[in-house]
């Protein structure tokens, strides 16, 4: 069950959607989705939908919407052709921390007001770019947010960046997953190093996975990095994590 949902912001109006269990009654606990470098479409619909069947009210919105709204993607395109790659690149150039954080701030406000979604401490998950979306609404919002999965994140750690989200991790209450694709180009070893220390320097409850064999972009089914195994275990990892915190 989806239904469109038009959020105001400071920036603008975030087109988003709110997906549910159909056979759900009453508010749900809330789970925030954010989309991968391509934005929304099909194959990320199919993904909170199946969050949603678990149990859970799915705020999934538009990163984008500064620029664009709906698909970003042309249909019959894939994120990854060289005349699109270009136009993503730079719509995610807008996505910087100070306009994170003042989408989370209506997105939080959105879930306040729907009647999808249940009171109570809420969930984020995040893809390649926007695992570090995940990491900083928890660090952000740590009264609110009681999870935060990442999954083939992209740059969590790079060295001398100062918009790095490892700067912030100290402030997060939340439970972290994060599940890494093996020799991902966009998270070295040597980031995931950096991320599990900064985690772990302070007392933050985390997990971190290698997903061995597995690429970047292994959960996306319209990427040729596709990896069924890898897109099951990430479900079931996610479930595993949202149950024991929501």
């Amino acid at each position: 069950m989806s239904r469109a949902i038009e959020i105001p912001a400071a920036d603008g109006t975030i087109d988003a959607y709110i997906l549910t269990p159909g056979s759900a009654e009453g508010p749900l606990p809330a789970v925030v989705l954010f989309t991968d470098i391509g934005g929304l479409r099909p194959c990320y619909h199919e993904k909170a939908q199946k969050i949603a069947d678990n149990g859970y009210a799915v705020l999934m919105p538009n990163v984008y919407y500064r620029d664009v709204s709906g698909l970003v993607v042309p249909e019959g395109k894939s994120f990854r052709d060289p005349d699109v790659r270009p136009t993503l690149f730079e719509y995610a150039g807008h996505l910087t921390p100070e306009a994170q954080t003042r989408d989370f701030t209506a997105l939080l406000k959105c879930i306040d007001h729907e009647p999808e979604f249940a009171a109570g401490k809420i969930g984020t998950v995040g893809y390649c770019m926007t695992g570090a979306f995940a990491l900083r609404m928890a660090a952000e919002h740590p009264d609110r947010v009681a999870a935060a999965a990442g999954f083939h994140s992209a740059n969590l750690a790079k060295a001398d960046d100062p918009n790095s989200p490892v700067h912030v991790v100290g402030t997060i209450e939340a439970r972290v997953y994060l599940g890494h694709a093996d020799k991902d180009e966009l998270l070295p070893p040597d980031q995931i190093a950096r991320v599990d220390e900064a985690l772990a320097k302070v007392g933050v409850h985390f997990t971190t996975e290698l997903y061995k064999g597995a690429a970047h972009g292994f959960t996306a089914k319209d990427a040729p990095s596709y990896d069924a195994a890898a897109d099951a275990l990430h479900h079931k990892r996610l479930a595993m994590l949202l149950e024991e915190t929501l």
